[in-house]
């Protein structure tokens, strides 16, 4: 069974211009809770001059009703927004690095050393409390300053973090660029080293091969997927990053494919519209279970796709 972590309420939310009110936040994740997602990340313990839209986050926490079997989650940068993360109960912790040097310096200021020392003390904190680790590889495949990413250092990165103690490690494609070609050769590299259930993989959907990059790192072994619900997030660090690839998708997709995915679509639309009146992009429409096709193409609307006849679902 694939896993999937709705980043949403997060990742989503965080390059929003509009300032989502809590209660919206709180609506939106107690559906998201209905869905059968395995895990939520509900915000992020940050500077609020730094992601204003995450400002609530404590409040948040405090006011979701919480499902048994569904783990809520949050990022936190340095140890006191994992004291922070604490107090509002969060249940699994995630800490964000990035495999290219310049996107750590936009991002937080520091170098991947820098990362590194900054968030081990959280680490080591989260492990004398039980609390599970995620650990977010940014700019895994390619970086809107560096350009193309090789696998040697996001191998070598990865190892790093499973030393400190993380727990998962989850392999992210922050500017949407990755193609089918470029996850494999990732995963030809890190697999021999790094056990796939230690894995789970992020694509934003920018040039249209979320859905693609998602399937093919399936059938590596990979059983856990992030998505967010509607498509929605960016980076507001990455120049050109525009949504994450969406939940509806993601699970269709891996539905169609043969995977087992307990997650119902229509509840994610239905969580989806307690965000509608605050939203001033709204997602765009996503096409029906039905119209999809194959890997390669994701979605089609007549009977050829990737140069192929096909009828109904592929």
């Amino acid at each position: 069974m694939i896993k999937i972590v709705e980043v949403g309420p997060r990742d989503g939310l965080q390059n929003e211009t509009a300032l989502v009110p809590a209660g919206a936040k709180v609506a939106f994740v107690d559906a998201l809770s209905e869905t059968g997602v395995s895990e939520i990340e509900v915000s992020a313990f940050v500077s609020p001059r730094m992601i204003p839209q995450l400002r609530d986050a404590t409040a948040v926490f405090q006011r979701i009703r919480r499902k048994k079997g569904v783990i809520y989650s949050a990022l936190v940068p340095n140890i006191k927004g994992f004291e922070n993360a604490i107090a509002a109960d969060v249940e699994k912790i995630a800490v964000f690095t990035a495999a290219s040097e310049t996107f750590n310096q936009k991002n937080i200021n520091t170098t991947v050393d820098g990362s590194l020392d900054r968030f081990r003390p959280v680490v080591k904190q989260a492990g004398k409390l039980g609390l599970p680790v995620r650990g977010y590889i940014s700019t895994a495949f390619w970086c809107a300053f560096e350009g193309k990413i090789a696998p040697g250092p996001v191998v070598e990165l990865t190892q790093r973090m499973m030393d400190m103690g993380i727990d998962e490690i989850s392999i992210s494609d922050t500017i949407g660029k990755a193609t089918p070609e470029d996850v494999a050769r990732l995963l030809d590299a890190l697999l021999p080293k790094v056990p796939a259930d230690r894995l789970a993989v992020h694509f934003h959907d920018t040039y249209g091969r979320g859905i693609a990059n998602v399937l093919k790192s399936v059938s590596y072994g990979i059983g856990v997927v992030d998505a967010s619900t509607g498509g929605l997030g960016g980076c507001p660090f990455a120049p050109g990053a525009t949504g994450n690839v969406s939940t509806e998708a993601v699970v269709a997709a891996l539905t169609q494919a043969g995977q087992t995915v307990n997650v119902d679509i229509k509840g994610l639309v239905r969580a989806l519209k307690f965000l509608d009146p605050y939203l001033l992009a709204k997602p765009p429409a996503l096409p029906s279970p039905e119209s999809l096709a194959c890997s390669t193409c994701e979605f089609f609307d007549g009977e050829k796709c990737c140069g192929r006849e096909h009828k109904g679902m592929a």
